[in-house]
């Protein structure tokens, strides 16, 4: 947590970002700026409920069932609302979380969502708003994976070094670029001439 604060402060001190979105999974040192919820994180809660009887299964999937129907709809508007619409998915986000159906267990998660009422519908603010972190989850995948099989590294600097390496291949993969042409240019084997991704990445932005 103190590692996402110091780089947070850093961005903030500089002035970089503006007032970006943040999506998170709703951990702690992820709830900074301006902070909107993933709603596969927030169904997952649902799925983790353990039901004892077959009403409360039922009463379960009752309410999943509303929640991805909200989310399709929500997807469907998620790059600008037509006017007067963000208010009836306000209406229909309060009427499905503030729902009681007997099961505590599943009307304290539905009272906990429903004080996330801000940070969920994020996109009906903000046009554009990714509804979930599946994409930075896809990012780290190869960090994780790559550390799975090898084992890690020996030290630092090899971590740093395995770090950088993945982080510039999924940067030139996003921007549509060889990596190995990157890299053969950045070591001189290449020729044609790659400008910095820091300035294809602020020229694509």
């Amino acid at each position: 947590m103190l590692a996402e604060a110091g780089i947070w402060g850093f961005i903030r001190h500089h002035g970089l970002l503006g007032d970006t979105v943040i999506v998170s999974d709703d951990a702690d040192q992820f709830r900074v700026g301006n902070n909107a919820l993933c709603w596969v994180h927030a169904e997952r809660l649902l799925q983790k409920l353990m039901p004892a009887t077959p009403r409360q299964v039922r009463k379960v999937e009752t309410v999943r069932d509303l929640v991805w129907r909200f989310y399709r709809t929500l997807k469907s508007v998620r790059r600008k609302a037509p006017p007067g619409l963000a208010a009836a998915f306000h209406r229909r986000f309060a009427r499905i979380f503030s729902l009681r159906t007997g099961y505590q267990d599943l009307d304290k998660l539905l009272a906990r969502l429903s004080r996330r009422k801000d940070e969920l519908p994020k996109v009906l603010e903000r046009p554009g708003t990714p509804l979930h972190t599946n994409a930075s989850e896809n990012d780290l995948r190869s960090f994780v994976t790559k550390r799975k099989h090898s084992g890690g590294t020996m030290s630092r600097d090899g971590r740093v070094a395995r770090d950088t390496m993945l982080g510039l291949m999924k940067t030139c993969r996003k921007l549509g670029l060889s990596f190995w042409q990157y890299l053969g240019n950045r070591i001189g084997l290449e020729v044609q001439a790659i400008p910095p991704l820091a300035t294809l990445v602020a020229t694509r932005a």
